[in-house]
């Protein structure tokens, strides 16, 4: 299996690794078709706390776009992800979740 790493604060990149993102940004612009399959089998989870309608499409547009798939909610208020599970935060839950 591939090292997987979860993104959840833009800080937690360095300057090399958010150049790299960008040059792949640009790469996909350019040749969207060869990387339209490059998320198939993957789940994107989305955990928006706060209502942020078109952010969340953005990030749902950009992952099927790529093939993947998205589960999450619209806002916090209409999920008890707010809550802890079982003492652990919802995104280590969500973490887990395999297709």
């Amino acid at each position: 299996m591939e090292n997987v790493r979860s993104l959840i604060d833009i800080l937690e990149l360095s300057t090399q690794e958010i150049d790299e993102l960008v040059e792949v940004g640009t790469k996909i612009i350019e040749d969207p078709a060869a990387y339209a399959h490059k998320c198939d089998g993957k789940i994107l989870a989305t955990l928006f706390f706060e209502p942020s309608t078109r952010t969340r499409l953005s990030f749902e547009s950009a992952m099927l776009s790529l093939g993947g798939q998205v589960l999450g909610f619209s806002e916090a208020s209409s999920s008890s992800a707010v809550k802890a599970v079982s003492g652990q935060f919802p995104s280590r839950v969500s973490s887990s979740w395999r297709p």
